[in-house]
């Protein structure tokens, strides 16, 4: 047993000796480095999915309709938001690259030139979500029950986060340099910021109006405001040998830098369409299934969210490093680096599924007393559990993948496996063989295990080494 565990955990067994380029770190190095860049990504993953997880229990105040008007309005924003989270991901495969390379004027002339970008599609972001609000919520299957809530919610959530986007494509950098702390400190304090608001907002309390989910839509827009103000301050005062857009090169485009970014970008964009549409379809598929189901799906994304949260950490953690590695010629660095980020995410969804279902009942409970809701949620668990569990290894490697520029890959595997498996198999579960939510689930879990499988076999061949940013 001892040699089995050695053979996978241990940073010298993770890469062919022939492929070896100098000294390897020891593990306690290895593990040291990569922890040290992910805790702040976990924490603030973490922090930020048990906020929006006490946020919907307060909305869940207002009764499951309230729960469903703000959960309808999720996958529109993310595909709203596709361009950018896009971008982003460019942004920090290109930071990363130049950190490793020691070339810390080009990170910096990297970020000025996204956010020239970042101002024009967040602006078109905005126009169209405020424009053609409710048929987008009626496209995303919202019912005439709650659509009034959703169109209301949705409308001042989307007018905060063309700020909000800013500061994502700040900490894009930031998480690229491994200053994950910056990401961390802007979005907690943010979030906390939204619990509060939420709290006057709401209900009404201390004086405050009642407002219900509007409330909860304007503490959510102050929230973004806050994240972009202190994102802003982390480049505009930064420490010695940090990103730097008051000082770290020129503003205009330049060619190499612009390539660079749209190189990754693109194929991101592939996939984060292929994924966020793929997204919005599942969660019209299942809004139509009627309220009770999909609150209850609701609740199960928030508590799979929770989990996901600790392997997103550690996927920020490993792209940074692989990145890095890349730049530094090191391809064997990042191979361990990727691994060492697959094993301990491996290992935290295992135990975290493990508890979920051990704790369900009391854990559906925080969210709703509605009886229904806790039943179907109690039943629904196990499938929750099952695919976390794959989801946490698949985020990491499918991350390595992206930090290394091979987005193009990524994206195909996602386009093809999002829209057989989460799309066209859960519509099949769901509808003609009428096993409802849980057929849902049963495609979402098989999506993530053609990924896991297909991406780790990339990674596992090593071209992704050769690509050049």
């Amino acid at each position: 047993m001892a040699g089995i565990i050695d053979k996978i955990f241990t940073p010298k067994n993770m890469v062919a000796p022939s492929l070896v380029k100098g000294e390897l770190p020891s593990a306690k190095q290895a593990y040291g480095k990569c922890l040290s860049i992910a805790w702040p990504s976990a924490i603030e993953s973490v922090l930020v999915a048990l906020v929006s997880s006490v946020d919907t229990m307060m909305v869940s105040s207002l009764g499951p309709k309230a729960i469903s008007a703000v959960g309808v309005t999720g996958q529109p924003r993310m595909l709203m938001m596709t361009a950018i989270l896009s971008l982003n991901m460019g942004v920090t495969a290109v930071v990363a690259r130049r950190r490793g390379e020691g070339d810390m004027i080009g990170a910096s002339k990297t970020l000025k030139q996204s956010l020239w970008i970042n101002l024009m599609l967040g602006a078109i972001m905005v126009a169209i979500s405020c424009f053609l609000t409710e048929p987008i919520m009626r496209l995303a299957g919202a019912q005439a029950e709650y659509i009034a809530d959703s169109v209301a919610y949705f409308r001042i959530i989307m007018s905060g986060q063309f700020f909000a986007c800013i500061g994502m494509t700040i900490n894009a950098a930031q998480r690229g340099c491994g200053n994950t702390k910056v990401s961390m400190r802007s979005n907690v304090t943010a979030n906390l910021v939204n619990i509060v608001f939420n709290y006057l907002l709401i209900n009404g309390n201390f004086g405050f109006p009642k407002l219900g989910v509007v409330g909860a839509a304007i503490a959510t827009a102050i929230g973004h405001m806050v994240a972009f103000l202190m994102a802003l301050y982390s480049v505009v005062h930064p420490h010695k040998g940090e990103l730097n857009i008051v000082d770290g090169g020129k503003w205009g485009f330049d060619k190499k830098t612009l390539s660079s970014v749209t190189k990754v970008a693109t194929g991101a964009f592939t996939e984060q369409i292929s994924l966020r549409a793929g997204l919005f379809a599942f969660s019209s598929i299942i809004a139509r299934l009627g309220t009770i189901q999909f609150a209850t799906h609701q609740i199960s994304m928030s508590l799979s969210q929770l989990i996901f949260s600790f392997a997103d950490g550690l996927g920020v953690a490993s792209s940074s490093l692989v990145g890095q590695g890349l730049g530094m010629r090191r391809p064997d660095l990042s191979t361990v680096y990727g691994k060492i980020g697959q094993r301990c995410s491996m290992l935290i969804g295992f135990t975290l599924s493990l508890l979920l279902v051990i704790f369900r009942r009391p854990l559906y409970g925080l969210f709703t007393d509605d009886a229904q809701v806790i039943a179907l949620g109690m039943r629904l668990c196990y499938f929750v559990a099952a695919v976390c569990m794959i989801q946490t290894s698949q985020v990491v490697i499918s991350g390595c993948l992206r930090g290394a520029g091979d987005s193009r890959y990524v994206a195909v595997t996602s386009l093809v496996s999002i829209g057989t498996f989460r799309v066209g198999l859960s519509y099949l579960l769901c509808y003609p063989l009428g096993i409802g939510v849980y057929g849902a689930w049963i495609g979402f879990l098989v999506d993530q295990c053609t990924r896991l499988v297909l991406n780790y076999t990339r990674f596992h061949r090593g071209g992704w080494t050769k690509i050049e940013l």
